[in-house]
């Protein structure tokens, strides 16, 4: 293998991309069109992870098992098959808590959009769950349909995100 090139004004920035597929329900509280209605998605989510400092001693960003198991399992516990619901919609929060539910609806302080769940995920879940595991999360892809997607993402180089992941 040819070495790393590492000029002054060019850092090499392996990712480690995991794919997560789940299904969930949301509604966009004050949207002007269908999405104002009660309705499901199948959803993927695309995490994009980078070392802190630099590979592990087997030459990778990290196992691809551990995003799955982290960021998968937090997705697949709070939202996989799940009503996702912006705290605000208090009408539609007293209606779905009616219904015969296995999983407790999942209440956002924001609106469930495509963007603010990407956001979400970017900013709390996986700092939280990937904590110490010497990566950083700097890219969220949210595919909401087949053909509709947001990302969100950021500098896994800034000292305050950092902070966020390590122990």
């Amino acid at each position: 293998m040819p070495p790393r090139v590492n000029c002054s004004n060019f850092y090499p920035m392996e990712t480690c991309v995991r794919k997560i597929h789940f299904c969930y329900g949301h509604r966009v509280m004050r949207h002007e069109s269908k999405c104002a209605t009660l309705h499901g998605h199948n959803g993927v989510v695309w995490a994009h992870a980078t070392p802190i400092e630099a590979l592990d001693k087997l030459g990778r960003v990290i196992d691809f098992s551990v995003l799955k198991e982290e960021v998968g399992g937090w997705i697949d516990k709070n939202w996989d098959h799940t009503m996702i619901l912006f705290k605000d919609d208090q009408e539609t929060i007293d209606l779905c808590k009616q219904a015969p539910s296995y999983k407790d609806l999942f209440i956002l302080s924001t609106n469930p959009t495509a963007e603010n769940l990407a956001h979400y995920l970017l900013h709390v879940v996986c700092p939280k769950v990937l904590k110490g595991k010497g990566v950083v999360v700097h890219k969220i892809t949210f595919w909401e349909t087949e053909n509709c997607y947001v990302t969100q993402s950021l500098d896994p180089k800034d000292e305050k995100i950092i902070a966020l992941y390590s122990n």
